[in-house]
């Protein structure tokens, strides 16, 4: 006899278990995920400020975008499969190391505009990655007053008073003192509004000083 669990059993597996998902369906989802992946890999190349470059990563936006895409409409159309997906998504680890904060920014917004191109929510997509974009593109053309350099400096002792004069003159912050065999190394940190560098020829004069070096400096890399 049939009771109540086994008519609510059925016509859930009936309806739910097993979807289909037609031709037409599977060739816009993945159109618009190539669409909106493509725009998320123009944008980072051309807003990207970092030090190093990669278009390997920037193309991994793009496929992840249609990957993404494609998981969401296979777990779709059967929730037992979907179920299996969670558990085993949830035991994978990424151990590759994000530097730059707005990688992490990209990498979540290519997932989320494949699960909405996966989800059918086309308008939502392009929509989604127009704001997104646009809000990027606003933001990456924020010019700063300043940047940040790295001054390396090496000279004997006897010129110590000498280079703290000079450096008195600068906005610095002290960031490493070696001292090898009466010979000091020394790195500071220093803004600067304008490309003047004259301060080095100043520094280099200073009877001494063997060498005076300068590179850009961004919190991680150093060029």
């Amino acid at each position: 006899m049939t009771n109540f669990n086994d008519i609510l059993k059925n016509s859930f597996l009936n309806e739910y278990m097993f979807g289909t998902l037609s031709v037409v369906d599977i060739s816009l989802s993945l159109l618009t995920a190539f669409m909106t992946g493509s725009f998320i890999y123009l944008v980072y190349k051309f807003t990207y400020r970092g030090v190093l470059y990669s278009p390997s990563f920037n193309a991994t936006l793009l496929i992840m975008t249609m990957i993404t895409s494609l998981v969401i409409m296979t777990i779709s159309t059967n929730v037992v499969l979907s179920l299996g997906m969670v558990g085993a998504l949830s035991i994978v680890r990424f151990r590759t190391a994000i530097k730059d904060p707005m990688d992490i920014v990209f990498m979540f917004w290519s997932i989320a505009m494949g699960i909405a191109s996966g989800a059918g929510l086309y308008f939502l997509s392009f929509f989604g990655a127009f704001s997104i974009g646009v809000v990027i593109a606003v933001l990456s053309r924020k010019k700063h007053t300043d940047k940040v350099y790295l001054l390396v400096i090496h000279y004997t002792e006897g010129a110590h008073e000498a280079v703290k004069r000079e450096l008195d003159k600068l906005e610095y912050t002290l960031k490493s003192k070696i001292v090898r065999h009466q010979t000091i190394e020394l790195t500071a940190e220093i803004r600067l509004k304008i490309d003047n560098t004259s301060f080095m020829k100043t520094l280099g004069d200073i009877e001494g000083v063997k060498d005076v070096s300068l590179v850009q400096y961004n919190g991680d890399y150093a060029v």
